[in-house]
């Protein structure tokens, strides 16, 4: 017998553990079957996903943890995913599981050299976008430690080395399950039906007196960053529309977002007017604001939250942007929220990881986390964004939205105002929609931000600003643990699969480029995996306590409501994030009462039975008069 039997027998023999990212890629019986490989069925310590494929094995690897010290056992790389699993010295000890999808995979680096004689000093690095590192060590004289790294320099970054990403693999090898997916389909699981634009407008009352929607852009010739399908005010003309697109930067001119069904109030978004150093003046775009105004009889003025500092607005103006002037914009204010831009933001979440992993320091941790300026800044985005509402919530003002270009705290704000506006996107439906509407449909660019499938890991494109929106998020949801249908669970998916790379939600920059690259027919939609499995995602206070939405929400933003979200930084450090158990409590306590409101109506419904049947006899037994 070989080594790699006797490790696999072994291995089979255990019950695994496994921290990776959902359910469906742990597997409940190490003896599970993947598929057949040269007509033979093979035994996996996990279960494969669809399209995925051994690409190396090891089985003389340690892993240096940093809370258990180093473990030695077998590293089995795939398409899809690194995956370690510890060989227990003795019979009851549970196996170390490693579970890692290579789209969370930042960098690789080689660690020691020929000359390098310290135990565990050979080997490899790995540092992931979810804030952990890695550390493999392997024997030199084996020579393992150069395929592991081609390996994973390969399937991690495969769009550096003329490859695809895991997504579309993916969905190939699933396309023969035509009748599950046909299933899915008409169970109204499918992710990529979601969001239809013209639907969501509708449900917001447009088209209407004042407002109609356009598909000028089907074709992206106007914006390749914007959507198909836009909403306007009914008084811009298509032409206009065109000439008021060219002073803005990246021709994002304002269009609709959100609308008050009740007071007609908006929230618009848009990039910075291209005014410069020279204040140039654009009768056209000023004319547009005048119409977004007046498409609102509730109020004669128009707010303009400038996301960024008034020190970076004004230094725009030496690239040609800049800022609206109230002399220009007539019954227009401006605000400036301050909120900074992205590499601040990927200074401040690298600070944050090494406070968090793998070490902590009890006697600084608070100092510690207080100098990233992490929560600060996600108390600006909480703060602008409970600004926008008390405009058009309380005011019924109009808002326009910008920063830069329009694709980073732009979209936080917007999406995190029309969260709080409206219950809709605070269901797991609606909060999909959002995602696809203010982030995916208006550019955000994903692909740079995250840097999927490329090894340009000091890219100054990559940032961490969906990520400061989801926790954004989590603070509301802490703060109303009941005005959300989805849990924490359901944030970590998201934030996830952000990064795997085995679904084309956040794949691409633009809406555009899907399109392009056909992902709604070659990679399959994050949504159709948690749509179909909705148990799991949703939050049991939701239904039980709310007794009708609360129609707006207005979070505390300050320094004392805002909080670290360990269950998402700090969940690879023990030391930091005990296992939670509160929502299977929840759910068990919730399950209990709804057993004891039965038990009550049944005791009240025997009650009220014998109540009637005690008036019949005494009705009987009265003397007749």
């Amino acid at each position: 017998m070989d080594a790699t039997s006797s490790l696999a027998e072994k291995m089979a023999s255990k019950t695994a553990s496994s921290n990776s990212l959902d359910s469906s890629s742990k597997s409940s019986s190490l003896g599970s079957k993947h598929g057949a490989e040269n007509g033979v069925l093979r035994d996996t310590p996990f279960a494969y996903l669809e399209g995925e494929e051994d690409q190396d094995q090891k089985n003389d690897v340690t892993y240096v943890c940093p809370y258990r010290g180093p473990v030695f056992g077998a590293l089995t790389i795939t398409n899809y995913r690194l995956y370690f699993r510890s060989l227990p010295l003795r019979d009851q000890e549970p196996p170390l599981v490693v579970d890692v999808p290579l789209g969370v995979i930042a960098r690789v680096e080689k660690i020691g050299g020929a000359t390098s004689r310290g135990e565990n000093s050979y080997g490899i690095e790995i540092f992931c976008k979810d804030m952990r590192n890695l550390r493999f060590a392997h024997k030199q004289q084996n020579h393992s430690r150069r395929t592991v790294f081609e390996k994973l320099q390969a399937n991690a970054f495969p769009l550096s080395y003329s490859g695809k990403l895991f997504a579309f693999a993916h969905a190939a090898a699933a396309q023969p399950a035509a009748n599950a997916n046909a299933a899915a389909v008409s169970a109204g699981c499918d992710g990529w039906a979601v969001y239809e634009p013209l639907a969501e407008l509708r449900r917001l009352g447009v088209p209407n007196d004042m407002w109609r929607a356009t598909k000028l852009n089907e074709s992206y010739g106007i914006c390749d960053s914007y959507p198909a399908v836009w909403a306007v005010p009914k008084a811009a003309s298509d032409d206009f529309l065109r000439r008021v697109a060219q002073f803005r930067s990246r021709c994002r001119l304002p269009v609709l977002s959100w609308m008050n069904p009740r007071t007609q109030a908006t929230i618009t978004r848009c990039s910075q007017p291209l005014v410069g150093v020279s204040g140039k003046r654009n009768a056209d775009d000023e004319t547009y604001l005048s119409y977004i105004m007046e498409a609102n009889a509730q109020s004669d003025k128009l707010t303009i939250m400038d996301a960024r500092p008034s020190a970076n607005a004004i230094a725009n103006k030496a690239k040609g942007g800049g800022y609206e002037s109230e002399d220009a914009y007539k019954n227009v204010e401006i605000n400036f929220l301050d909120i900074h831009n992205i590499h601040v933001m990927r200074e401040s979440l690298r600070k944050v990881k090494e406070a968090c992993y793998p070490t902590t320091d009890d006697s600084k941790w608070q100092t510690a986390i207080d100098s990233t300026l992490w929560l600060k800044h996600i108390r600006c985005i909480l703060a602008g964004a409970v600004r926008i509402v008390d405009k058009v919530e309380t005011m019924s003002t109009s808002v326009v939205v910008h920063c830069s270009d329009g694709w980073d705290r732009t979209a936080q704000l917007t999406a995190l105002s029309m969260l709080l506006l409206d219950p809709y996107y605070r269901t797991v439906r609606g909060f999909e929609v959002l995602i696809e509407k203010e982030w995916l449909s208006f550019g955000h660019k994903f692909q740079q931000r995250i840097g999927h499938g490329d090894n340009k890991h000091s890219d100054a494109d990559r940032s961490p600003v969906f990520l400061q929106f989801i926790d954004s998020v989590w603070q509301v949801s802490h703060q109303f643990s009941n005005a959300f249908e989805f849990n924490e669970h359901f944030l970590i998916t998201i934030v996830d699969h952000l990064y795997s790379c085995r679904f084309g939600t956040f794949l691409c920059n633009t809406e555009a480029e899907r399109v392009a690259d056909d992902l709604k027919h070659k990679t399959t939609s994050l949504w159709t995996h948690i749509n179909s499995s909705l148990d799991q995602y949703l939050n049991p206070l939701f239904p039980s306590f709310t007794h009708g939405a609360e129609p707006v929400l207005r979070p505390i933003a300050s320094v004392r409501a805002v909080r670290l979200w360990k269950g998402l930084y700090c969940r690879w450090n023990p030391g930091l994030c005990a296992p939670q158990h509160g929502c299977q409590r929840t759910r068990e306590l919730l399950s209990k009462q709804d057993q004891l409101f039965k038990h009550v109506n049944e005791l009240r419904l025997k009650l009220n039975n014998r109540s009637n049947n005690m008036q019949t006899t005494t009705r009987l037994a009265s003397p007749m008069h």
